[in-house]
């Protein structure tokens, strides 16, 4: 009974918190039979709840500034903001071309790997009936171990697809 009571009354504060309006506040109420209600109304023979962590009366948090405009002399137009700040690092194009060239050639490696582990996998696999080893003699061992090349050619395949897109994505 108490847990019932402790974890509605959690359950109520909880709500309470995390939609009260700025200047609402709660109370426990208890009727004649002793049953206990929590609401935001306040009824004869109700008491203000003090919650630990809850102020009745927050005050809303501050809008924020908008970001400064800068005009461009002689137009009326904003001025357009620059995607980088002032003092960050710039790359030269050839730098950058050949850093996407090296990115580029390690994925290709990497997408080469990942097909011949595949590939060596699916004949492992043999289309779900790969041969059983000699400690397999329970059958549920040799599932099992069908089961776990199964997810490993699931996951290879994945790599293979995440490895393409990689590729794709290089400018």
């Amino acid at each position: 009974m108490t847990s019932c009571f402790l974890l509605r009354l959690l359950l109520l504060a909880g709500l309470a918190v995390h939609e009260a309006r700025a200047d609402s506040v709660i109370y426990k109420c208890v009727d004649q039979n002793g049953r206990v209600e929590f609401t935001d109304i306040n009824k004869p023979g109700c008491k203000v709840l003090d919650l630990p962590g809850y102020v009745a009366s927050t005050p809303a948090p501050a809008p924020r500034a908008a970001p400064a405009v800068t005009m461009r002399q002689g137009a009326g137009r904003p001025a357009a903001a620059s995607p980088n700040p002032a003092g960050f690092p710039r790359v030269d194009t050839a730098t950058q071309k050949a850093r996407d060239d090296d990115r580029r050639t390690i994925l290709e490696d990497e997408l080469r790997a990942e097909e011949r582990k595949l590939a060596d996998l699916k004949r492992d696999y043999n289309n779900g009936e790969p041969e059983r080893q000699g400690n397999e003699k329970n059958y549920a061992k040799y599932q099992e171990r069908v089961a776990q090349m199964r997810d490993n050619i699931g996951r290879s395949e994945k790599n293979v697809e995440a490895l393409k897109r990689e590729i794709a994505n290089i400018k």
